[in-house]
């Protein structure tokens, strides 16, 4: 037991505070003697370096779900590659031939599945990111480790099933016409820009959904929305301009938004007659480095919030 100078424990001078309804604060008394909490906020330098530290533990949680989730399927990771095949193939059916919306676009295979596999990778993101703290009270409640762990290890998983994704990609954009070219070298870079949003994203929505039970309910409601916002299934500013005729800048809005600046620009690597706004690889920059800073801040914010209550 820790004891003062005089013999009394500071858990005595604690009781004895109680009891005597001392004006002094608990909290005051408790700094004043050195206790600190159990479970305290570090400085965001000391949380970085934290979160290195344990980055083998991040690949290898990330790793490990990757492999238990489809461990009980037949077909086990196929399902990586065949279920945004199947709802590409759905959405070219009803979007691109029952609808029109592959009027006017060369190659609209590729142009959907590109659309698909990119917006996928951030859609299982950020409805992951939200799960990653409520849906692990268990192990935060009897583990001590910097709570970002989760989002991240979220995020790896995802961009590893991406990658399986991208290489299907590949092999469909090249039999649709397209010819292996020096631009498809910035695939890595549009792809680390949109990990970066996608880190920033999944952080932010991790601190939402800890608090707000409702969040997981609205999530598909929003995704969807955000689907059909991003440009997936049609030209933007064909649809929006010479279809609908609405203002020009209803289209720039569109194409700012950060799905679709993302979208646009793999496009526009892996499509020859794709050519969106230029202002779409300023967009992916801005919200690479917006999403993953406040994203960081914002999480590390309510450390010392996570899994109470």
């Amino acid at each position: 037991m820790i004891r003062q100078s005089n013999g009394r424990s500071v858990i005595e001078v604690l009781m004895s505070h109680v009891a005597n309804d001392s004006a002094e604060s608990l909290a005051e008394l408790a700094r004043r003697h050195g206790l600190r909490p159990a479970i305290a906020r570090p400085g965001l330098p000391v949380y970085l370096r934290q979160l290195w530290e344990r980055r083998h533990f991040i690949l290898t949680y990330a790793t490990s779900r990757n492999v238990s989730k489809y461990s009980g399927s037949a077909l086990g990771q196929l399902w990586q590659v065949i279920t945004p095949l199947l709802n590409a193939a759905i959405y070219y059916v009803m979007f691109g031939l029952i609808l029109g919306g592959s009027k006017g676009i060369e190659n609209y295979p590729a142009f959907l599945l590109t659309g698909m596999f990119v917006f996928t990778y951030t859609q299982r993101t950020a409805t992951a990111g939200a799960k990653s703290i409520s849906g692990n009270l268990s192990l935060i409640r009897a583990l001590h480790f910097p709570r970002a762990s989760l989002p991240l290890a979220y995020t790896i998983q995802e961009l590893q099933q991406l990658g399986i994704s991208m290489g299907v990609l590949l092999v469909i954009v090249v039999l649709t016409g397209e010819l292996p070219n020096w631009y498809w070298l910035m695939i890595p870079i549009v792809l680390l820009l949109q990990t970066m949003f996608n880190v920033g994203a999944g952080l932010i929505l991790a601190r939402m959904g800890a608090s707000l039970r409702d969040l997981n309910q609205l999530l598909p409601f929003i995704m969807r929305t955000w689907l059909y916002a991003s440009g997936v299934f049609f030209a933007i500013h064909d649809k929006v301009v010479n279809s609908a005729g609405l203002p020009e800048w209803v289209a720039s809005v569109m194409y700012l938004n950060p799905a679709a600046s993302f979208i646009e620009w793999m496009r526009d690597i892996l499509i020859g007659s794709h050519s969106p706004p230029q202002m779409v690889w300023m967009s992916c920059l801005f919200w690479a480095v917006a999403a993953l800073i406040a994203g960081f801040w914002y999480f590390w914010r309510a450390e010392d919030r996570y899994g109470r209550g």
